[in-house]
């Protein structure tokens, strides 16, 4: 786990930097891949101590602050609230994992250059990207894009073992589009 911390109106402690990775060592039991934890600690009003946690991983961002009279009662209660966020969100995903199978089909994400408006150029790959569109149902689907922030998710459908694309409208509301069976 990568860790910043930023002391604002205060005097950089080591104590305090080393107390917030140990106890930011317990949320990433929850978390895979490559995290990356922002720590900020503030004083206002010489009596107010701030703590506030953000934290970036693969496919989740989380934030969370707590203000209390004691900096050390501040890091531990940030913390549980991570903690807490984060064990909701991995009970969601755990809730809809059709039946722990984690096998996806390999989708090819091809990007063409356009070179100009002309009807007759022939546009042009400019990036090849592979990716596992993997099986989940259309609830968890649109979770997944709020967690990434994308416009739009490939991925095979629990049920019927169908590629889908699911997809955010103008409107707000989310588009799907099913395979015509036939």
């Amino acid at each position: 786990m990568q860790v910043t911390t930023t002391f604002r109106h205060m005097e950089q402690s080591e104590a305090l930097k080393s107390y917030a990775e140990e106890k930011l060592d317990r949320v990433s039991k929850y978390i895979d891949g490559p995290i990356s934890a922002q720590v900020y600690f503030a004083v206002e009003k010489k009596i107010r101590h701030i703590v506030e946690i953000v934290i970036t991983a693969k496919g989740i961002s989380t934030k969370a602050s707590e203000a209390t009279n004691d900096m050390y009662a501040a890091i531990d209660s940030v913390i549980d609230k991570i903690e807490r966020q984060l064990k909701r969100y991995k009970e969601k995903i755990k809730a809809h994992k059709p039946n722990g199978d984690e096998r996806g089909r390999q989708l090819s994400k091809k990007i063409f250059e356009a070179e100009s408006i002309e009807a007759n150029a022939d546009p042009v790959i400019i990036k090849t990207k592979t990716e596992v569109a993997k099986p989940m149902s259309v609830e968890e689907a649109v979770m997944q894009m709020d967690l990434l922030h994308k416009d739009f998710i490939v991925f095979t459908d629990s049920v019927s073992s169908e590629i889908n694309v699911l997809y955010r409208r103008k409107d707000g509301n989310f588009g799907l589009i099913e395979p015509q069976r036939g």
